[in-house]
């Protein structure tokens, strides 16, 4: 515990679910922590409930005015940005010829500008700031390969991949270590929505996807928001100073890379 004392962190999408998860051990961890969420009253609830050194930003990643108030918010309040997680996305799913462009550009929108145009937002904080500081950016394993119902997501998180390799090869100059961690499939509120999606599109009953890939993980179970948490804070704290423009595979033996 304590290995994030005195450090400042932002958040995206952290009102619930995963980036509640890091939000909370973050706060564990002796850091202040600023819960950005388009949510901005349920990311206000969660903070309070995270206790003084958590604050709620309302910031929507598909939106450049949003983001930049978000984070000079989040830099006037806590006095600085020292820690980056870009945690906003959404899923969809559709076969490769029912695929719309409006749902193309929703996803892109917030999965890859969003975390491109917020890693440079708090990178040209950091900049200013003058003492580095860590991003962090949430791929999945879908990044790492294609799947006939997820194109469109899986692009984009193969593009995050590509971005954390970019950024962090550019940012590491100014001491910003740019690094990214690939979730495989994790239980939460959001399984309702992806489940539902494959009952569509493969004919399955309710419930028997998720129970599908769940057992298909060779740790024997689906992930959870906790499992994740080790691996954010090991990038966020000086034990991590080295590397750079990496992607963590935390998904109990699904993908090896």
């Amino acid at each position: 515990m304590n290995r994030l004392v005195g450090k400042r962190a932002l958040i995206t999408g952290a009102a619930r679910g995963i980036g509640l998860a890091f939000a909370r051990t973050y706060a564990a961890e002796g850091a202040q922590v600023a819960l950005a969420d388009i949510d901005v009253q349920q990311a206000r609830k969660a903070a309070r409930e995270i206790g003084p050194q958590a604050i709620a930003v309302e910031m929507d990643v598909s939106q450049q005015d949003s983001i930049e108030a978000g984070v000079a918010d989040a830099v006037a309040r806590m006095g600085g940005i020292d820690i980056l997680i870009n945690n906003a996305a959404i899923f969809t799913a559709a076969s490769i010829v029912e695929i719309t462009r409006a749902d193309y550009q929703r996803v892109f929108d917030i999965n890859v500008a969003g975390t491109l145009f917020t890693l440079q937002a708090v990178a040209r904080h950091m900049i200013g700031q003058g003492t580095g500081g860590k991003i962090i950016n949430m791929a999945s394993q879908a990044g790492r390969r294609g799947e006939p119902l997820v194109a469109v997501y899986c692009a984009s998180k193969a593009a995050v991949i590509s971005l954390t390799q970019s950024a962090g090869l550019n940012l590491i100059k100014h001491g910003i270590n740019v690094n990214a961690i690939a979730p495989g499939v994790v239980d939460g509120e959001h399984w309702d929505g992806v489940d539902a999606f494959f009952a569509k599109y493969e004919g399955k009953a309710p419930g028997q996807k998720k129970k599908e890939v769940g057992e298909a993980v060779p740790f024997g179970r689906m992930g959870r928001a906790e499992d994740l948490t080790g691996m954010a804070v090991f990038l966020a704290s000086s034990e991590a100073d080295y590397i750079v423009a990496q992607t963590y595979n935390v998904d109990g033996g699904n993908w090896m890379s």
